[in-house]
C-alpha cells in the first residue's frame, strides 16, 4: 500500500493504479450480464484511485458500478490489496469471486492461489447505496462518494508470507526499556516450516523456526526486551523500523515508543501532562472527493503546523495510511474513528444487528491496520449518536469493550453532542464533547455557563475524574 517508505524488500509488488475500465449499473444487472468476467464495449476509461462523483454526469450517482483491470502475471499466488472502496465491494478474478468487503475506509485484501502465467482480468463491483443498516447512514454531513478511492496493489506471495506484524509493548517505570510482544498474521500455500526473524532499528530481537498451518494463521510470540531507544512525542517524534522476514517474504513498518494515560482529569504522555491543541479534518476535496492526492495531505499538514496545532481528529473515518505516516514523522497526535455519524440513526437503528456487526468489523479493521502508528493516541468508536438512550448505551458498551481489549496503548473515546444528558460516559477513557456554542446556536458568552453545567453533570454521573476534550 502507498506509504512513506517501502514495506517490502523481498516480496514482489506493483501498483494497479492508473487506467481501468468503468461502467455504472443502476439496474443492478451486472452479474446476470456477465460483468464479473469482463465489461462490455460500452465501458469507458477511468483513473483509479478516484471517486466517480468527480465526473459531472455522475455527480449525484448512488448505486452499483463496475471496474475492470487487465494485467499480466507470472505463475504465482497473488494477493490483491485494496486501500479502500466505497462502500460495498465484490472482487472477481477471471470471473471467479475472490471475496466481498463492506466498509468504505478500510484496507482489505484477497488471495488467489496458483494463478497461471498469462493475462488476467480483475473486476470490482462497488456500491455506495445507503439504507438503515448502512455505515455511514444515508444521512451524513459529508458527500456520499463512490469508487475505488485508495490504491490497489498486486503482490506475489511465496513460502510463508507475513500479512501483518503488530508490536505490543509495555514500557518500564523509567520509560527506558520495552517488553515487546509480536503478533503476526501469516499465509502459507503448503504449511511448510520457515525461519522467522524479527527486529527493530536494525537489531534482531527474534529468531525462531515456525511451522504455520496451511492457509491463514496467527502467531503470538513470547515477550522480548528492547532498550536504547528514544521516546516518541510531539517535538521529538523518534521512529524505528520494524522488520519481519521468513526468507521468502518480508514486511516492514515503523513504530515509536510512548505511553499514554488518563487519570484525575489529566492526560499524560510519557509521564508528562499533555496539552492538546488540534483541528478536525475531513480527508476530502471538492475535485478529488475522498481520493485525496498525497501532496494535498502534505499541504494540509503544513497548514496544521502553521496553526500551532499538535493534534488532528480524523473526522469521521480512518484516514489514508500515508497521511498517518506524515503525522508519525511530524509528531502530530491523531484520533482515528469509524464512520458512525449519529444524526441519521434513531435509537432503534443503533440496536439493529447488522449495524452493530458492521461497526464492530470496522473497529477491528481500523485497529488491525493502524496498530503500529505511534501518532494515534485515541480510538473513537462513534460520533454524536443518541448516547442518552439505552440503545446508544448498549452500542457504546459493546464497542468500548472491544476497543479497550484490542486497541493497545491508546485511550478510547466517543464524541457526544448531548453531554448534559448522556448516560454512556462510563464507557470511555476520555470524554469528547461536541458543543456548538456560537456556531449553530447560543451566544459565545454562554460558554462559562455551559462548562459549569457540564462539571456538575459529570460529577452526578461519576465521570468527573475523566479528562474532557472539546472535540
Amino acid at each position: 500500500m502507498h506509504r512513506l517508505f517501502d514495506e517490502h524488500r523481498i516480496r514482489k509488488t506493483r501498483t494497479l493504479d492508473g487506467a481501468w475500465r468503468f461502467l455504472t449499473d443502476p439496474a443492478r444487472e451486472g452479474e446476470s450480464l456477465g460483468y464479473p468476467c469482463g465489461l462490455p464495449k460500452a465501458a469507458s476509461p477511468v483513473i483509479v484511485p478516484s471517486v466517480w462523483n468527480s465526473l459531472p454526469e455522475l455527480m449525484h450517482y448512488e448505486g452499483a458500478a463496475w471496474y475492470e483491470k487487465r494485467f499480466f502475471s507470472p505463475a504465482a499466488t497473488l494477493r490483491f490489496l485494496f486501500g479502500a472502496v466505497l462502500t460495498d465491494a465484490a472482487v472477481y478474478l477471471d470471473g471467479q469471486l475472490l471475496g466481498s468487503h463492506y466498509g468504505g475506509f478500510s484496507e482489505f485484501s484477497f488471495i488467489a492461489q496458483n494463478v497461471a502465467e498469462g493475462e488476467h482480468t480483475l473486476v470490482v463491483r462497488a456500491d455506495n447505496s445507503f439504507d438503515q443498516d448502512s455505515i455511514p447512514h444515508a444521512r451524513a454531513d459529508w458527500y456520499h462518494y463512490g469508487g475505488i478511492i485508495r490504491s490497489v496493489m498486486l503482490e506475489e506471495l511465496a513460502g510463508t508470507a507475513i500479512l501483518s506484524c503488530r508490536a505490543d509493548y509495555v514500557l518500564s517505570d523509567d520509560l527506558r526499556q520495552a517488553s515487546i510482544t509480536f503478533s503476526l498474521d501469516l499465509y502459507s500455500d503448503d504449511g511448510s516450516s520457515a525461519d522467522l526473524r524479527i527486529g527493530i532499528g536494525g537489531q534482531t530481537l527474534v529468531r525462531t523456526r515456525i511451522s504455520p498451518a496451511k492457509g491463514f494463521s496467527s502467531l503470538n510470540l513470547p515477550p522480548v526486551s528492547f532498550e536504547g531507544f528514544e521516546l516518541w512525542a510531539p517535538g521529538s517524534p523518534a521512529l524505528y523500523t520494524l522488520f519481519a522476514e521468513t526468507g521468502t517474504d518480508d514486511l516492514l513498518d515503523r513504530i515509536g515508543f510512548r505511553r499514554i494515560e488518563a487519570h484525575d482529569g489529566r492526560i499524560l504522555l510519557n509521564g508528562k501532562d499533555l496539552e492538546i491543541r488540534g483541528v478536525c479534518r475531513h480527508e476530502e476535496h471538492p475535485d478529488w472527493g475522498f481520493a485525496v492526492p498525497e501532496m494535498l495531505d502534505w499541504k494540509d499538514l503544513g497548514l496544521i503546523k502553521e496553526l500551532g496545532a499538535n493534534a488532528v481528529r480524523g473526522s469521521h473515518y480512518p484516514n489514508a495510511r500515508s497521511f498517518v505516516d506524515m503525522l508519525d514523522e511530524a509528531g502530530i497526535l491523531f484520533e482515528s474513528e469509524i464512520p458512525i455519524w449519529g444524526h441519521g440513526y434513531t435509537a432503534e437503528d443503533l440496536a439493529r444487528p447488522l449495524v452493530l456487526k458492521r461497526g464492530l468489523s470496522m473497529l477491528r479493521e481500523m485497529i488491525q491496520t493502524y496498530y503500529n502508528h505511534p501518532s494515534i493516541l485515541f480510538w473513537c468508536v462513534h460520533n454524536e449518536i443518541e448516547s442518552d438512550t439505552p440503545e446508544g448505551k448498549a452500542m457504546t458498551a459493546l464497542y468500548y469493550g472491544e476497543t479497550r481489549k484490542a486497541g493497545g496503548n491508546r485511550l478510547v473515546t466517543y464524541a457526544t453532542d448531548r453531554p448534559l444528558k448522556d448516560i454512556s460516559l462510563e464507557y470511555c477513557d476520555v470524554i469528547f464533547v461536541n458543543c456548538y456554542i456560537g456556531w449553530y446556536k447560543y451566544a459565545a458568552a454562554s460558554w462559562k455557563e455551559f462548562l459549569e453545567m457540564l462539571a456538575e453533570r459529570l460529577k452526578e454521573c461519576g465521570a468527573d475524574k475523566k479528562p474532557v476534550i472539546m472535540s
